[in-house]
């Protein structure tokens, strides 16, 4: 991947972690299985929904590491050789989808439902403080 002309700005000095989290958001926008949609439900409240059609609770897990927000869906190998399809259409393989999470955005819960992998993010209100720096006289 390019690495961005705006980052290497002499003026942005100690944005690296600003830059790797474009560069993961990139990496995650490329991916295309399975589809996703993200519903903004006001209040700071984001629904991510993953189309996981012909997973389990147990085939499926949902994981939140350094503002990453990971689904993995895993298929169990032992499939049945003496399935013969005419056509495929439906997909069968695992995925690993991830969404970079901004600062403060909590995960709320998960549920599956008819097919559909229900992801609820919010992001609480930051408490104001103000704070009070000190003076000092140099002589």
């Amino acid at each position: 991947m390019s690495r961005s002309i705006v980052f290497d700005s002499p003026f942005l000095l100690g944005f690296e972690h600003t830059r790797a989290l474009a560069e993961r958001a990139a990496k995650a926008a490329a991916e295309a299985y399975p589809p996703y949609n993200v519903e903004d439900r006001g209040e700071g409240r984001l629904r991510i929904t993953l189309a996981v059609a012909g997973f389990t609770p147990d085939q499926l897990q949902v994981t939140v590491e350094d503002r990453q927000l990971v689904v993995a869906g895993r298929r169990d190998d032992e499939r049945k050789a003496e399935d013969a399809y005419l056509h495929r259409g439906i997909a069968a393989r695992g995925f690993l989808r991830s969404f970079v999470l901004a600062d403060g955005m909590i995960v709320e819960g998960a549920s599956l439902e008819h097919g559909l992998l229900h992801i609820d993010l919010a992001r609480p209100e930051p408490e104001t403080s103000v704070k009070t720096i000190p003076i000092r006289s140099a002589g």
